[in-house]
């Protein structure tokens, strides 16, 4: 599998990575529901066997438990991947999240992640959320610290503006942003993904396939049936009067794969992929199966006719107006 050199790192990167959101279950407020851990192991060993190469978790996935899972999984291998993880949401013994960036709470942040991942450094640590917005520079500053102490070998931020970003480089060099990039938010292309192909920024984009909508697996009884703890069931994108134009969005992504024996997830991916600011797309899997499936978006690309049906539909549905 191909790489691509993440910003100022030296890391390179596959395509496609690993994301570890939905295996940390249930039972939190960004819960997906439950998970079989065994499953999950699987599933992330699955990704390395058939060559990916960096896993990216957090800290509040499953309150600790997406971290735990991602070290049990990599215990033993000797092609360990790149693990990235992030910090900034905390939570309470009655499993309430908030957030905090003061510098205290990311140094502890960090030593339990380091410890949950039972690894001596990290190596990409970000900022899950730009929040508090007035504690950026004591949590970018921290970061930072945490770089030349050795904890972390580089580090990045998510969810971040143009003006977050410009004032946490005005401390130290962001090696990386982590933001929302699918064909239903494809806000970023706006200021945000052409600042970072500017500054040279690496840019991991989630939730490629719209968190499941986009696979061409999902539908409105699928979506009934979610269990209470999966945050899906409340999500806008979910309910309508945006699901039926989204099921016939993944609809038409299915017909174009089809044409070459690929899913409407691989479609989805590739859509993100097409975008030269996008070093890697960040694809979740809860089995080795689902991992199967989407394998092949790491190479695959979409043609111009393609893209510009993709455009048509959205341009039909008023989804293009709605991002400009």
């Amino acid at each position: 599998m191909q790489t691509r050199p993440l910003g100022n790192t030296d890391m390179e990167i596959t395509p496609i990575g690993f994301g570890a959101w939905a295996i940390g279950g249930g039972n939190w407020g960004g819960g997906w529901g439950s998970q079989d851990d065994q499953d999950s192991i699987a599933a992330i060993n699955r990704a390395i066997d058939l060559g990916i190469n960096w896993i990216d978790t957090a800290a509040v996935y499953g309150l600790g438990r997406s971290e735990q899972v991602v070290a049990r999984a990599l215990k033993g291998r000797t092609d360990r991947p790149y693990v990235f993880t992030k910090c900034g949401l905390v939570w309470d013994e009655n499993r309430q999240v908030g957030n905090s960036l003061k510098a205290d709470s990311i140094r502890k942040e960090c030593e339990d992640s380091l410890r949950r991942l039972e690894t001596d450094v990290i190596d990409l640590y970000q900022i899950h959320w730009p929040n508090p917005d007035e504690d950026i520079e004591e949590g970018w500053s921290t970061m930072a610290e945490l770089q030349k102490e050795g904890k972390v070998r580089w580090i990045g931020v998510s969810n971040f503006s143009v003006e977050q970003m410009q004032r946490a480089q005005a401390i130290a060099p962001v090696s990386s942003l982590q933001p929302p990039y699918h064909l239903l938010k494809p806000e970023v292309e706006e200021e945000i993904l052409p600042f970072c192909l500017d500054q040279g920024i690496g840019v991991i984009n989630y939730s490629p396939m719209a968190s499941g909508l986009l696979t061409g697996r999902m539908t409105r009884e699928r979506i009934e049936s979610l269990p209470e703890d999966d945050w899906r069931k409340r999500g806008e994108e979910f309910q309508e009067p945006n699901l039926s134009r989204n099921l016939e969005l993944a609809d038409l992504l299915g017909q174009i794969g089809e044409r070459h024996g690929r899913s409407a997830a691989v479609v989805a991916i590739a859509w993100t992929l097409r975008h030269p600011a996008i070093t890697g797309a960040i694809v979740g899997a809860r089995r080795p199966e689902q991992v199967d499936g989407i394998i092949d978006a790491a190479e695959f690309r979409l043609s111009e006719e393609e893209l510009a049906e993709i455009d048509a539909f959205r341009s039909r549905t008023g989804m293009l107006a709605a991002a400009s």
